[in-house]
């Protein structure tokens, strides 16, 4: 059980400033025991990842989840009762470092704390409740795993049947390094179309377009199995949350998941992203792999209630209806793809409202940019700024699921 999140370290990987995630540092260092991915979608066709179980009917390639990090075997030990000893766990130039803990023999009232160098994210569990062993991940290179021995706990006869009572740290997951990120970027093919990347830090819309602002704040980065990411979102005012299918198919997946929100550059040219808030996946409540949708829910949805939602817009769209998509595409902080030179207006567009996904007419397709990542995106119309599509597919033109269609199977859950 997490006691405490304190204010978030503050990162620096905003848009203009991310080299595109690579494959994997081994082929068989497959999170969740995966197989091989494909080629080009929007959750990064490159490396292992989960793949769809069934191809676009226009044969564009299945879509995985996007890589971002590996997981390494290691095997560190720290002894109950040796009060203020910190483990450092770092890998130089990482963006994120995650920990699992395989074995937690402690006194009862003892508590492991996971923090960053700083002090200022920090996450404290009880050895009893952490559930699957994962701590929540440390935005950085380093995390400092420490063991609070409460005096008051006395002794436990379970404990003294171990030799080593203590806490070890046997599996990390962490980012790539900027330089294993550019190692890897030109294996894939992109989303971008018109032939550059029009999207730009959601804050540079704050004063221009506040109310795309202040929609992009519903949208959180996830974080999967500790090495993949898609995007998702709050729909409606309740504890629930819409990505693809292929992101999130399975309770098991879904718990798997960190949400970040409030994920953020503070300024247009960023570099940071202060108090980004993080918490895990709870519940899946449906989720379809033709439409590829999952609706599922959160552990603290108190902490993340502030960041507002998103509603759904049942209506036909049609070609030339204006839109934008709040997105991490890539992992980076919130970025919203609202131009679109190709267009006469010069804004993202709907080209077809019916246009062929996992079966004929489900999707709605456009030239808005995206990339890997940005699966699980809203697209969002900015007649009514409510959702029209769920983004799931690159290929120029790009597509989402037409929202009507999933509406139709949660709206009884929202």
């Amino acid at each position: 059980m997490k006691l405490r999140a304190d204010d978030r370290r503050p990162l620096t990987e905003c848009h203009g400033e991310w080299s595109v995630p690579g494959a994997w540092e081994r082929p068989d260092a497959v999170v969740g025991g995966r197989g091989s991915g494909g080629n080009d979608s929007d959750s990064g066709g490159i490396g292992p990842g989960r793949r769809h179980p069934g191809s676009p009917s226009r044969g564009l390639p299945e879509p995985v989840r996007q890589r971002v990090g590996v997981r390494t075997t290691v095997d560190r030990f720290i002894p109950e009762g040796v009060t203020g000893s910190t483990m450092a766990v770092s890998f130089p130039g990482a963006t994120y470092v995650k920990v699992h803990f395989g074995e937690l023999a402690l006194h009862p009232g003892d508590v492991v704390t996971v923090a960053d160098p700083s002090g200022a994210e920090v996450y404290r569990y009880q050895p009893a409740t952490i559930g699957d062993g994962w701590a929540d991940s440390i935005s950085g290179d380093t995390a400092l795993v420490s063991v609070q021995h409460s005096p008051s706990a006395g002794s436990s006869l379970a404990l003294e049947s171990l030799s080593r009572p203590g806490v070890r740290v046997d599996q990390v997951t962490r980012g790539f390094t900027a330089a294993e990120s550019a190692a890897r970027s030109g294996q894939r093919a992109e989303s971008i179309c018109g032939g550059s990347d029009d999207s730009r830090n959601a804050v540079c819309y704050r004063s221009t377009q506040p109310i795309a602002y202040g929609r992009s704040k519903a949208v959180a980065r996830l974080l999967i199995n500790g090495a993949e990411l898609c995007t998702t979102w709050r729909v409606g005012p309740n504890n629930r949350l819409l990505t693809n299918n292929h992101c999130l198919a399975t309770t098991e997946e879904v718990q798997s998941a960190e949400v970040w929100f409030d994920y953020a550059c503070v300024q247009c040219d960023g570099p940071e992203t202060p108090r980004t808030v993080k918490t895990r996946g709870n519940r899946l409540l449906a989720t379809d792999a033709t439409l590829d949708f999952s609706l599922f829910t959160v552990d603290d949805f108190a902490g993340i209630e502030r960041f507002g939602f998103l509603e759904l817009d049942e209506r036909q769209p049609q070609p030339g209806d204006e839109v934008y998509i709040p997105q991490h595409p890539k992992g980076v902080p919130t970025v919203i793809a609202m131009a679109d030179p190709q267009e006469a207006t010069g804004n993202c567009a709907v080209s077809d409202p019916r246009y062929d996904g996992y079966a004929p007419d489900t999707d709605v397709s456009y030239l808005c940019d995206t990339d890997g990542g940005s699966s699980g995106s809203p697209v969002i119309s900015r007649r009514s700024n409510k959702v029209i599509a769920l983004h799931h597919f690159g290929g120029c033109p790009n597509s989402g699921v037409r929202i009507d269609l999933i509406s139709a199977r949660i709206a009884a859950m929202l």
